[in-house]
């Protein structure tokens, strides 16, 4: 394989974990077309804590929920956006500081498919399950 091939499988190998752990989380609500809007899609995604791999990915993992706020907005303002905006949002600004690797383990087992939320009063409104 030549060596930008590599570049390339290695890129595809992180940058896959990371968009799944952005938009897989058991308090992340999903929507169906009665629901769903510009806004509540944007805020449907979750900033983490990579640690040193922050500054590696330029703050794509942590400032993840105002790059889909601010999607035109450089990268380099993301986490002068986010700081901005988490106080704005309040309880709707979703972060998790669990440790990458059990993340991933966690939104692995947990997070199998969604079901509507039957004591919700919006119907359009899933949340993820983990047992059949």
């Amino acid at each position: 394989m030549h060596f930008m091939g590599y570049r390339y499988l290695l890129l595809m190998v992180s940058l896959s974990p990371i968009t799944y752990l952005q938009h897989t989380h058991p308090a992340l609500p999903h929507y169906d077309s009665s629901e769903w809007g510009w806004l509540r899609g944007a805020l449907g995604t979750m900033d983490r804590d990579y640690g040193i791999l922050n500054k590696v990915f330029h703050n794509i993992t942590d400032t993840h929920v105002a790059h889909h706020l601010f999607s035109n907005m450089p990268h380099y303002h993301a986490m002068e956006a986010t700081k901005a905006i988490k106080p704005i949002l309040g309880e709707f600004y979703q972060f998790d500081d669990t440790p990458i690797y059990k993340a991933l383990w966690r939104e692995t087992k947990e997070c199998l498919y969604v079901e509507p939320d039957d004591g919700a009063p919006q119907k359009g409104v899933f949340w993820y399950r983990n047992k059949f």
